[in-house]
């Protein structure tokens, strides 16, 4: 008893020995808890099909840390000694850097499961993946700057002005390359919110044509004469874009004239011969056809179909047979089709 109550550093032996043995208890008790808990996650998310507890299990086992464990349990022994002021202050800090610097490793894990799995999703999409690296990137450094300014306020330095700092030099830099940046974030709207992906077919303006890659800075498109047009992402999100892909019937109107000289009975029964041809096709819903207007050298009829499929292939065949088959029809019926024509009447005097 004698030797237990010997003093050493301001604190008997008992006591730095139930110190010791509280850190020891701590980092065993952590441990265990970790290995335990971890385990059973695993054998859990081995037995699911969702991917949430794989990444819960990631977090107990992978990303946590034995050195938090080792400054929670020197906090744990510094609770039974008598220690300096100044010293519960440093150990103190300590365990809240390191805690920080766990939230942080964590904080890397949800942001690498939430940016893979988004990206792989918009993989089989058919979307480039190039911005994903970028959102990453910007996400983990909000992430450690959060960390970093967190850690120095809880030692007590005044980060306001550190803060404000930050956002005068950001401010500058983002106008020195506001370009950029307004191409940078395009690209991120573009992948985020998927007005196009690629292999589809849009026009922009007077271009048109497939799109092949969207990338950080630009979106390059193959036209149909074969050529690639570079489109800017900050152009290409202000103006209008139309997506062909996006469509899941198309709308075709037509007209045709025929002859002036073509019988009331004959254009009565227009119409219905249309209708006829256009519902014998597939995939197609005849949807009106019309005796529209007196032309100028022809009687006008139009008609108005859907084409079930976007396929711009397949709506092209489609047109081809229903053409084809109304010159047939017309041809059996005697019903000629109007081209421009002039009609020259000379009145003889006397």
């Amino acid at each position: 008893m004698f030797i237990l109550n010997q003093v050493y550093l301001g604190n008997s032996l008992f006591q730095w020995t139930a110190a010791l043995a509280a850190a020891v208890l701590i980092y065993i008790v952590l441990s265990v808890l970790r290995r335990v808990v971890g385990r059973r996650l695993k054998r859990l998310a081995d037995r699911t099909t969702t991917d949430l507890d794989n990444l819960i299990a990631d977090l107990v086992r992978v990303r946590t840390k034995r050195i938090v464990f080792v400054v929670a349990a020197v906090f744990g022994a510094s609770l039974v000694l008598d220690l300096p002021a100044h010293a519960g202050r440093i150990i103190q800090g300590a365990l809240f850097l390191f805690l920080f610097f766990q939230i942080g490793l964590w904080g890397n894990g949800i942001i690498n499961f939430l940016v893979t799995r988004r990206a792989a999703k918009d993989g089989e999409d058919g979307l480039n993946l190039e911005a994903y690296s970028v959102i990453t990137w910007i996400a983990k450094a909000a992430l450690w700057a959060t960390v970093v300014l967190l850690s120095l306020s809880n030692l007590g330095i005044e980060i306001t002005a550190l803060i404000a700092g930050l956002g005068i030099s950001g401010i500058a830099v983002a106008l020195a390359i506001q370009n950029i940046l307004g191409d940078l974030f395009a690209s991120l709207s573009i992948v985020l919110d998927r007005p196009f992906v690629i292999g589809d077919f849009i026009i922009v303006g007077d271009q048109m044509g497939t799109v092949e890659h969207v990338g950080l800075k630009t979106t390059r498109v193959r036209s149909l004469s074969g050529e690639q047009i570079v489109f800017s992402n900050t152009d290409l999100l202000g103006s209008r874009i139309r997506n062909f892909r996006r469509m899941n019937e198309r709308r075709v109107l037509f007209t045709l004239g025929v002859t002036y000289q073509t019988s009331v009975d004959k254009l009565e029964r227009i119409p219905g011969m249309i209708r006829e041809i256009i519902e014998a096709q597939e995939p197609v819903r005849f949807d009106r056809a019309h005796f529209a207007s007196y032309g100028p050298y022809s009687l006008d009829f139009e008609i108005v179909y859907w084409v079930l499929d976007r396929d711009y292939l397949i709506y092209r065949n489609v047109q081809q047979e229903i053409n084809l088959a109304l010159y047939r029809k017309f041809e059996d019926e005697g019903i000629e089709f109007a081209y421009p024509t002039q009609t020259l009447f000379v009145e003889k005097e006397g």
